[in-house]
């Protein structure tokens, strides 16, 4: 209890600290008028309260990702929590921070046009094609997710029989109906609600297990276990855990999800509460996940057992009624369910968007709005059909890739402005390393090369990329854009 209690006590501390100092060198401008106010729409661009905000950026950005990743990283051991610290504090964080401020400063925009901005049209046209891939993957993967764990809650506690197939259909449903609506209409009027649910459920289940006398919070482990790879399956920690935790200690698909919030944010100044501040409250909820998949049953191979029986979703289903009894376990496990739906929804609000900033259509009409809609639900719908296993692997990967773009990006940026770019480079380089090695060394989506070969390479490609940003970067000096959308003041001369 001790080890969790100090890893949640760094990532608060880390907010307040590093947060502190990342808002400092970017520098934010209150005087500054955001988006929200430049660009004033009434479907995408709306201002909104801050404490709101928020709430939806967390539920937007949280999806299954800090549940199921977590559970996934926890067979490596408690040192998945200290990536989740390491990772949320210098690298997730910092990145949801640049990802939504960046697009504050450029008028709202999605990240390709972001991308395109400071690292050239190729990348521009590179994180088109990316983004959208990914944000589909996320919308199959947070279908299909809710969908199962709708139909075995329903099936296992309920007299009802229902079919995976018609609960994908009616999540479909909700999806286009929340992706061409207003943003203030459902999202912001209803995703605080269950934003304030998700702290509540994460915090009850801790609390449970806490006071359990049947389970001891990580009682099972030692110190020294913190920088172990435990793993029952022998699965080797580098580079799989970085890629398997994804958004509980970084992940490119916040990336697409903060421009949301960009254009509703009515101050910079609220910047670091609502992106920084997201992320940190994503490590936790991630934090109390890894903790009782690492706690609650017993052991690693327990674990384990679980996980090959019915996946990370039996994992929660198992914890959320053996901690909190038939009540409580609905009440924790539909708050689980919820999370996955808010950012399905959301992943394909994101896609219209850029597709529409790719073909230059105002979204004011809904017959725009549809036209760009439609054709992402119809490949959607069909990649439903994709085994969840394969379509899961793939967007691990593209998840933490285009977090790989998004830190480069404001490197450039920074490097621009003569600001210091190393709090964006060297996660940067990390996350490239990481991604490249894994890609390499994995032999189901990759090319299955040794260890060592694929480190080497990995290092290798991350410092040519640190160099040729440096390179084309630093000293450019540029306006923002958001200074061109800025009222222009007359001035009276005498």
């Amino acid at each position: 209890m001790i080890w969790f209690l100090t890893c949640v006590a760094a990532l608060i501390g880390g907010y307040f600290l590093y947060g502190a100092f990342i808002e400092k060198v970017f520098g934010v401008n209150e005087h500054r008028k955001t988006p929200a106010h430049t660009k004033t729409d009434g479907v995408d661009y709306v201002p909104m309260s801050t404490p709101k905000v928020y709430l939806v950026q967390l539920l937007n950005i949280a999806g299954v990702g800090p549940i199921f990743g977590p559970i996934m990283g926890a067979l490596y051991g408690p040192a998945a929590m200290l990536w989740i610290v390491v990772g949320c504090i210098f690298a997730g964080a910092v990145h949801d921070y640049f990802s939504g401020m960046l697009s504050v400063r450029n008028g709202g925009a999605s990240v390709p046009t972001i991308t395109g901005r400071y690292l050239g049209n190729g990348a521009k046209h590179f994180m088109n094609i990316f983004a959208i891939i990914l944000l589909l993957l996320v919308g199959v993967v947070f279908v299909s997710a809710p969908a199962g764990m709708i139909t075995n809650l329903i099936n296992e506690q309920t007299s009802l029989t229902v079919t995976m197939t018609s609960m994908v259909v009616i999540i479909f449903a909700y999806y286009i109906i929340a992706t061409i609506v207003p943003v203030d209409k459902i999202i912001g009027r209803f995703y605080p609600f269950f934003g304030a649910l998700l702290i509540f459920m994460s915090v009850g289940l801790m609390t449970a297990i806490g006071f359990s006398d049947e389970h001891t919070v990580m009682g099972g482990f030692e110190v020294s276990d913190m920088f172990s790879n435990l793993n029952p399956n022998d699965m080797p920690l580098w580079p799989a855990l970085f890629i398997t935790i994804a958004c509980g200690a970084i992940s490119g698909f916040h990336a697409t999800q903060s421009p949301l919030m960009a254009r509703c944010m009515e101050n910079e100044k609220n910047g670091r509460f609502v992106f920084y501040g997201a992320m940190i409250g994503e490590g936790i909820i991630a934090l109390i996940w890894c903790a009782i998949a690492l706690s609650f049953f017993g052991t690693l191979e327990g674990l384990n057992e679980a996980v090959a029986n019915g996946g990370p979703g039996n994992v929660v289903y198992s914890a959320s009624f053996g901690l909190l009894g038939v009540f409580g376990g609905i009440i924790a496990f539909l708050g689980v369910v919820i999370l996955p739906i808010t950012s399905g929804d959301t992943a394909f609000r994101s896609s219209r968007l850029i597709l529409a900033e790719y073909f230059n259509m105002e979204q004011k009409t809904l017959r725009n709005r549809l036209m760009m809609a439609v054709p992402l639900f119809v490949i959607g719908g069909i990649l439903t059909q994709v085994d969840f296993g394969i379509i899961w692997r793939y967007f691990g990967f593209a998840n933490q890739a285009t977090a790989v773009m998004m830190l480069w990006t404001a490197s450039a940026y920074l490097l621009r402005h003569n600001k210091l770019h190393w709090i964006t480079t060297i996660p940067a380089m990390f996350m490239t390393s990481v991604c490249v090695t894994f890609i390499l060394n994995n032999s189901s989506l990759g090319f299955g090369l040794p260890m060592n070969i694929s480190t080497g390479a990995g290092v290798l490609f991350a410092l040519t990329a640190a160099g040729y940003v440096i390179k084309t970067s630093k000293g450019k000096g540029e306006t923002d854009l958001a200074d061109e959308e800025q009222p222009k003041v007359e001035t009276k001369t005498a």
